[in-house]
């Protein structure tokens, strides 16, 4: 992906919308209907399929800590509320002509493949994308962002769990981060964002490459 220095257009604006009623429609879960999700706009020429708002939040960090503006190259983050939705937004996708990508957890990439993703259109995250971010942190500078949001105390607790006694911190750092909603949300951008463009994940990195 190309660096991107001007102001956003409305193009751009275009594609953030797309990225938003995407992510609005996601949410309903069992309530959400394919006809409801608007067909993407011609602004949208690429897209990345990712499993959740978690997956969403750490690229939209990765790409600021590139310098790299995705919807001013025609590409969306999308959240699909689960790898088991990936067939789904290919089909109603790839017949308008948008260029995907995927990101996944190590698990959940047979599932991309099903839908027809090659292997060059997949960046996996081994095993996942938190497990990405603990490696590249490690758990010192993962403690003091926890810290610096005032969750350091309530990992503390965590830590003294009967199932959690014994475990390695980077265990336990991965459990933590998956145990209150919205929590993977934050940290997948705040973690990310603590990296530099060089420590980045390579998935990370490669996801927003492809498109």
């Amino acid at each position: 992906m190309r660096l991107v220095t001007r102001p956003m257009t409305g193009e751009d604006d275009a594609v953030t919308g797309f990225e938003r009623a995407v992510a609005a429609w996601t949410a309903r879960r069992e309530r959400r209907r394919a006809a409801d999700l608007q067909a993407p706009p011609a602004a949208v020429t690429g897209a990345v399929l990712v499993e959740g708002a978690s997956d969403a939040a750490a690229l939209h960090a990765a790409a600021e800590t590139l310098g790299v503006e995705p919807a001013s190259a025609g590409v969306a983050i999308l959240p699909m509320g689960g790898a088991m939705s990936v067939r789904w937004f290919v089909g109603a996708l790839a017949p308008c002509g948008v260029r995907l990508h995927g990101l996944c957890d190590e698990g959940e990439a047979g599932f991309f493949r099903r839908a027809g993703l090659g292997d060059d259109e997949i960046s996996v995250c081994r095993p996942d994308l938190e497990g990405e971010l603990l490696r590249a942190l490690g758990s010192e500078r993962v403690e003091a962002v926890l810290a610096r949001q005032g969750d350091l105390g309530l990992f503390r607790t965590f830590q003294h769990q009967p199932a959690q006694r014994g475990r390695e911190v980077t265990a336990q750092l991965h459990r933590f981060l998956g145990t209150t909603s919205g929590r993977k949300e934050l940290y997948g951008r705040l973690l990310t964002a603590e990296l530099a463009a060089q420590e980045l994940p390579a998935p990370l990195r490669d996801a927003l490459a492809e498109l």
